[in-house]
This record gives structure tokens, sequence and C-alpha cells, in this order.
């Protein structure tokens, strides 16, 4: 069996978190290689709802390795939570399932503080973080002035590691008129939790590079999606690190040759939360309602309402080019029964000029105009459907449309929010 990728290709909230438990049961180990807690994943089991932010999806499986790589940026406080929600609800987190890289940056209060002040002062200008603090987070890491997981292990390095950061932090905390930060306050809240965080930390760029591991399945898991990459998204309404499928190895010290496949999510239709630029976006209308309601598009992680749109095509084919997909697992069809039309968008005009992907000028992304296909709805119910033969022909017509437009097949078709409602048309993990 191969190593897999699996990316969200649009702006994130694709399903990931539902198709990474799936695919969970058929791997070994599941790797979350970049982001923090301002991604969330919702999966449905049964009668219970599990939302993660920072777990990798696999947590929820008996027998799995569930591993946090060094690309992402961990709030210590935020995983403790997490892991107490979860065992609350039965689930058992230990060092036999749980590894976390010891080289793993940590985000501190005042990165979240600092976050929202900015957000609070840009107004409508505003970027559209969740105010977690990642981004400060992630400019610490390469700033070289973070604190990282090994770090609290050793009072007095944690303390250097505190001084040079607070050296350049409180500098803005003054600017903005805030209160500056106490190193030893810090320290304090860091020292209280450090027993509980770091008995997970791990040399984990080691442990994935054991000879006993080359028999084993590795999952990648990313978080966000491709259009909110720090380099190929929608700059500057991006997150703050690589989402595309290529961070997997650096996130978490894998060979690049070791991972042999790349899945891209893509919902049926195209949502967005935040700020920034969205070609689709149905604003005011009745079938960006329908998606809206039906598809009970809120974030997992801040609530706020996702806007929704048709699918487009054009940014897809973009993100599975910059990914090298090799097939797509489409979510989220059901949401579309009942429409009586659908639109594809295949590429885009800008003054008076064709284009079949996003510009990255932000000023010209502002005078788009979609170019669309349509395409005839259906009214047959799809919900729970597992088998290809039972979908209607519309929806198989609109399926194999965009399959041709992005230029990938659809491995998998989700059907419902539940686990287990699943069209696999092929197994990615032995392509």
């Amino acid at each position: 069996m191969n190593n897999l990728v699996v990316v969200g290709c649009q702006w994130g909230d694709e399903g990931k978190g539902k198709l990474v438990d799936y695919l969970g049961d058929k791997a070994d180990i599941i790797v979350r290689f970049q982001g923090g807690n301002n991604a969330g994943h919702t999966i449905v089991t049964g009668d219970k709802i599990f939302k993660l932010s920072l777990l990798p999806s696999g947590i929820l499986r008996d027998n799995k390795l569930s591993i946090i790589g060094n690309g992402v940026v961990l709030d210590p406080w935020a995983l403790k939570k997490e892991i107490d929600s979860l065992e609350n609800l039965g689930i058992k987190i230990s060092k036999k399932n749980l590894m976390i890289a010891e080289n793993v940056s940590l985000i501190l209060p005042f990165h979240k503080e600092l976050d929202k002040l900015r957000e609070e002062i840009a107004g409508g200008k505003k970027i559209g973080t969740t105010g977690r603090g990642i981004g400060p987070a992630y400019e610490d890491k390469v700033g070289r002035r973070s604190v990282r997981l090994s770090d609290l292990n050793n009072p007095e390095l944690l303390r250097e590691r505190l001084e040079r950061s607070l050296a350049h932090h409180n500098i803005l905390m003054k600017g903005y008129g805030k209160s500056e930060y106490s190193v030893f306050e810090v320290q304090k809240k860091l020292d209280e939790i450090s027993h509980f965080i770091s008995k997970f930390s791990t040399c984990v760029w080691q442990e994935l590079n054991q000879d006993k591991i080359k028999d084993q399945t590795i999952l990648f898991e990313g978080a966000q999606g491709s259009l909110l990459d720090v380099d190929f998204g929608t700059y500057p309404y991006v997150t703050s690190s690589n989402t595309l499928a290529p961070a997997a190895s650096i996130g978490s010290g894998v060979s690049a040759k070791e991972v042999k496949t790349v899945l891209g999510i893509v919902k049926a239709y195209s949502t967005r939360v935040g700020e920034g630029p969205f070609p689709t976006e149905l604003i005011n209308d009745q079938v960006g309602d329908h998606l809206s309601s039906v598809g009970h598009e809120k974030g997992t992680v801040t609530g706020r309402d996702r806007r929704c749109g048709w699918f487009d095509a054009a940014l897809v084919k973009q993100t599975c080019t910059l990914n090298g997909v090799d097939g797509i697992a489409l979510t989220k069809l059901d949401v579309l029964d009942g429409l009586k039309e659908l639109k594809i968008c295949i590429g885009y005009n800008i003054n008076n000029k064709f284009y079949n992907y996003l510009p990255s000028s932000i000023d010209l992304a502002k005078k788009i105009e979609p170019i669309y296909e349509v395409f005839k709805g259906w009214n047959e119910s799809t919900v729970g459907v597992t088998s290809l033969e039972r979908l209607p022909k519309n929806a198989i017509s609109y399926i194999k449309a965009i399959e041709k437009s992005v230029g990938c097949p659809a491995f998998i078709i989700s059907t419902s929010p539940d686990r287990d409602d699943i069209i696999e048309v092929q197994n990615p993990f032995e392509r």
C-alpha cells in the first residue's frame, strides 16, 4: 500500500475530517503536518459528533498511532482542552496512540493577543483570522524566536527563549498601548502544563524513519485548504503555513519520496470562511441560502457562517496541479439534492480577457466574472447512497463534468456527514 497525503483543494471545510477518519481505518499512522487550532474537523459517528482542531482524525480509531508533526504550531492549553473533551466521550489518549514532535513551535498567550489586536485595528481591511495566534506563532518560528516543545524540559533554556521572544513582542504590545508580558508569568503558565504536554513529546522524524515503519502505511492529514496556502493561496487572505501536499514531508520529517499518492478533497460546491476573493459566491441568493442551510455551513472552530457558491473547477484544477493530486474525493453531494439547475465555473472573464486560473493580483480578482457551464439537477435523494449505480443519472453526469473540468478522477464520493456513507470508486492507497 502507498503512503497517502490528504489535502483540501478549496478554502478548507471540504470534509477532510470525515475522509481522514474513513481512510484512517486503512492506515497504521496518521500525521497532522501543518496548521494549528485555527482549523477544524467535524466527524459524525452514530449519535456522537466529534469536533477536532489539533488532534489528527485518526485519534478516533482504535490501534492507530496519531502524530502531530513539527510543521504544526501548537497551543498547549487548546490541546489539553481537546484531549479532555475526547476523553469525556470515551476516547482514551496516551503516548501509545499520540506523539507530538519535540521540535514543534508553541503558541503562547501573547501570540493570541497580538493576533486579535491586529484584526481589530485593521477594521474593514482585516484578513479574517480566527484570532488563535497562528500567524504570530509562525512569524516567531521563521524569526528564530519560538519556544518549542523540547524547551519545556529545560527551565534555564526556556527562560532564555522567552526573553528573546518577549524582547520582540513587548515592543509591539507597548506600541499598541497594552501591558507588557512578564517572562516569569509566562514561564509559570508553561510550567503548570509542561508535565501534561511533555509526556507526548517524541523525536517524530526519527520515529517515522525507522525500518519497522517501512512496512506500515502513513496517512498525512493537512489542515485548511490549498487556496489558503501562504504562497499559492488568495494572498493576503490566507493562513500562515504551506497547506499544499509537499508540506507533508517538511512538516513531519518523512522523505518526500515516501509520499506516494495525493488525494484532493473538494465539496460538490464552494464555501469560504472569512475575507478574500470568492469568484462564484452566491450573495442574497436562494441557491446560496439552500447550500448554507442544508449543508449546515458554519465553521467548526469559530462558528462563523461560511460563504457559499457554485463549484469552481478553474480553481480546483489549479490546486490539483499544485498538489500533484492523483484523485479527488467529492463531498456533500447530497446537499445539491432538489436543485433544478447546477453550475460549474470553468474560467473567468477579467477586463474582457479569458483566464483559466485565478490571477495572484488581488486587484484583478475584484473584477472577475465567472464563466459557467450549466447542468440539470435531480430530485431524488442521494443521502446515504453507497454505490455509483444508485445515484441519479444527473448526479453522475455532474460528477463526470467535475472530473473532466479538474482533470482528475473521483476516487471517493461522500453522500452524508456519517462516516459510513461513502462511495469508494477506487482505494487511494492502492493506485
